[in-house]
C-alpha cells in the first residue's frame, strides 16, 4: 500500500496545493487507499465511478462539472465538502480527527467500545465491529483494510512522513 502511495505522492500534493496547501499529501492518500483503495477511477468522496456523480453518500457530487470527472476534480470537491479547504490545524491528533470525520461519526455515537476501523484496522485497538454499507452495522464483520493511523504510522516509521 505504501509503495503505491509513494508513487502518486505528486498526485496527492497537486490536490492538496488546489484545495488547501496545509492539507498534508499523506491525510488525501490515506483517505484514498480506504475510499476506494488507491484507484484512480473513482470518487474520492466514496468509491463511486467516476463516470457518473456519486450514487452513495454523499450523494450528486462533484456539484458542478458534468461526468466523466477526472480524480483530481472529484478529490478536490470532496475535500471542500468535507471542509478541508478551511482547517488550518493538522497536527497529528487533529488529522486523525479529520481523517474520522471523513468516515462519520457512527463508532463514536453508536458504538463506542469500537475504535474506528477507518483508523485502527490492523492495529491493536480494534478487533471486529464494522459498518458494511452506509447505516449497516455488523457487530461480528472484520475490516479488510488497513487503517489511516496504521498507514500514516508506517510512513513514519519508513521515513517517508514526519507527524
Amino acid at each position: 500500500i505504501i509503495s503505491r502511495i509513494r508513487k502518486n505522492q505528486s498526485r496527492y500534493q497537486a490536490v492538496a496545493d488546489t484545495v488547501n496547501p496545509a492539507i498534508p499529501w499523506f491525510f488525501i492518500a490515506a483517505i484514498h487507499s480506504l475510499e476506494s483503495s488507491l484507484r484512480f477511477t473513482v470518487h474520492l468522496h466514496n468509491g463511486d465511478p467516476l463516470t457518473n456523480k456519486t450514487v452513495h453518500v454523499p450523494k450528486n457530487r462533484p456539484v458542478s462539472g458534468t461526468p466523466p470527472f477526472t480524480w483530481e476534480e472529484s478529490a478536490a470537491d470532496a475535500l471542500v465538502y468535507e471542509g478541508c479547504h478551511n482547517k488550518t490545524d493538522w497536527t497529528l491528533p487533529r488529522l486523525l480527527y479529520n481523517m474520522e470525520s471523513y468516515n462519520g461519526w457512527g463508532y463514536r455515537l453508536y458504538h463506542p467500545k469500537v475504535k474506528s476501523p477507518y483508523l485502527w484496522s490492523y492495529s491493536n485497538q480494534y478487533q471486529k465491529g464494522k459498518y458494511v454499507a452506509d447505516g449497516t452495522w455488523d457487530k461480528d464483520a472484520v475490516s479488510a483494510q488497513c487503517g489511516g493511523a496504521v498507514l500514516l504510522k508506517r510512513m513514519e516509521e519508513r521515513g517517508i512522513i514526519i507527524v
